[in-house]
C-alpha cells in the first residue's frame, strides 16, 4: 500500500470548519479500512475516526461525536474528515492511515494500532 495524501490543513478561528481529505491507492470497487488521526505537540496520536469504504461501517471518538463527519467518495479513492464547531483543543497534526486486511468489524477507532502505511500530515490550528 502506497503513502496516503492528505491535503486541506488550515488555521481557522473558534467555531470554524475545515475539511481534510486523504487520497488513497486502490481500486474504487475495493473495500478500505481507513482512518484519519490527530497528533499534537507533547501528546499521543488520537485516532479520531475510522471508515470501512465498501460498506460505509464508520466509528468516532468520543472527543469529536456531533462535530466531525468521515465520508469517502469510492470513485476518486478519497476519504475525507468534515469538522465543524472546531475548538481550540483540536488544533494538531492530522494523519490518515490504512488498516489492511480490516474489514467493517474491525475498522475502529478501538484498533488504532494496526493502522499503518502513514501519510506526511497535514496541520490544522484553530484559534480564539
Amino acid at each position: 500500500q502506497a503513502p496516503l495524501v492528505e491535503s486541506g490543513g488550515d488555521s481557522v478561528q473558534v467555531g470554524g470548519s475545515l475539511r481534510l481529505s486523504c487520497a488513497y491507492s486502490g481500486s474504487k470497487y475495493g473495500g478500505y479500512c481507513i482512518g484519519w488521526f490527530r497528533q499534537a505537540p507533547g501528546m499521543e496520536r488520537e485516532a479520531v475516526a475510522t471508515t470501512y469504504t465498501h460498506t460505509g461501517t464508520k466509528t468516532y471518538a468520543d472527543s469529536v461525536k456531533g462535530r466531525f463527519t468521515i465520508s469517502e467518495d469510492k470513485s476518486k479513492t478519497t476519504v475525507y474528515l468534515q469538522m465543524d464547531a472546531l475548538k481550540p483543543d483540536d488544533t494538531a497534526t492530522y494523519y490518515c492511515a490504512t488498516a489492511p486486511g480490516k474489514t467493517r468489524w474491525g475498522c475502529a477507532v478501538e484498533n488504532a494500532r494496526d493502522f499503518g502505511d502513514w501519510g506526511q500530515g497535514t496541520q490544522v490550528t484553530v484559534s480564539s
